[in-house]
């Protein structure tokens, strides 16, 4: 017999072949920094693998990224102090109207000297500075992580940047405009009646207005870890759904925490939001499933019962402002005679 027919008898792999489930091997191992240079990509279209950086080059492209998160964040306090004065009549707002809707002063007090200054022109745009610079700080974090994804997976960057920051600060508004106003009503009517009068500093209230709007906007990022958590293979769409019962369970505790009120109707007010958001990054997730499985997503038909229950509330919502003589406010309830 052949040497040849010898080898091809003997189970010998072809040329340019890989044993079957080298492949996440050989990515580990890239990842770790170790064997040789990852092969060029072969005729059937494989993205190149990731790169390969050392120990010592990881910590300086780390220092680097934060250096430059820094002087992002360090440029959009610059600009908020510019505009403390502005920034203080919306903060204070939602408890000018909260005083105002029980009938009490309309005044924040200052209890300390030093309390107002470093509230309004220190604490303040710092705060301010998080939510502008989130697009820049993101961006450093992507460009810190990109390296041990696949060149197919870095064309997620820009997603991931816009969901990321617009999530963040979609929670921030939410936590402005809903979440905050309805608890800071809720706990200065508690004394309403019973010869209690508000005395409220401002250290305290911004205190709150802190916990509440940084803490929202971080429970907002959940779609986007969700969906990096599927990017990276750790978790699938199937095991979200099948342990979603948890995952509740969890959320509800994380809102019980973050919610500054004990009563049940505020807590549903944090969760609510947060189950609709695992949801959302488990959809996220699914669709990164099938267009791995080079698969579609029935988008036009989606399309067309999103708009039809779009067009269906905005004809109930003028119902409602014509015929029930409503008018929108912008905070909570948004509808008001």
């Amino acid at each position: 017999m052949d040497s040849s027919e010898e080898q091809s008898g003997s189970g010998a792999l072809p040329r340019g072949s890989t044993p079957a489930g080298g492949g996440g091997f050989e990515r580990a191992k890239r990842l770790l920094g170790g064997g040789g240079r990852p092969p060029h990509p072969p005729d059937d279209g494989e993205e190149e693998g990731m790169l390969r950086m050392s120990f010592l080059e990881h910590l300086e492209e780390l220092r680097k990224r934060i250096i430059r998160a820094l002087i992002g964040a360090a440029v959009a306090f610059c600009l908020s102090f510019f505009f403390c004065d502005q920034l203080w009549d919306i903060i204070k707002q939602p408890a000018v109207t909260a005083l105002k809707t029980l009938g009490y002063e309309q005044r924040l007090v200052q209890i300390t000297p030093m309390e107002t200054i470093n509230i309004i022109w220190f604490k303040l745009p710092l705060v301010c500075s998080i939510f502008i610079a989130s697009p820049w700080v993101v961006y450093q974090v992507w460009a810190f992580i990109s390296p041990g994804l696949y060149r197919k997976e870095r064309r997620w960057a820009v997603p991931f940047i816009v969901s990321s920051a617009g999530l963040f600060i979609l929670g921030g508004l939410f936590a402005y405009f809903v979440a905050f106003r309805f608890a800071l009503t809720f706990l200065l009517g508690m004394g309403h009646g019973k010869d209690i009068a508000p005395f409220v500093s401002v250290s305290e209230y911004f205190a709150m207005f802190v916990n509440v709007v940084l803490g929202i906007g971080m429970v907002f990022e959940l779609p986007v870890v969700i969906f990096f958590l599927a990017l990276l293979r750790i978790v699938t769409p199937s095991f979200l759904i099948k342990h979603s019962r948890y995952a509740i369970l969890i959320i509800f505790i994380i809102a019980a925490v973050v919610t500054p009120t004990p009563d049940a109707f505020n807590m549903m007010l944090f969760a609510l939001p947060m189950c609709a958001l695992f949801y959302v990054g488990v959809f996220a997730a699914y669709i990164l499933t099938l267009h791995r499985e080079h698969r579609r997503f029935p988008w036009k038909i989606t399309s067309i019962v999103v708009v039809a229950v779009l067009l269906l509330l905005a004809i109930a919502l003028y119902i409602a402002i014509t015929r029930h003589t409503l008018r929108v406010v912008p905070h909570w309830p948004f509808l008001l005679r």
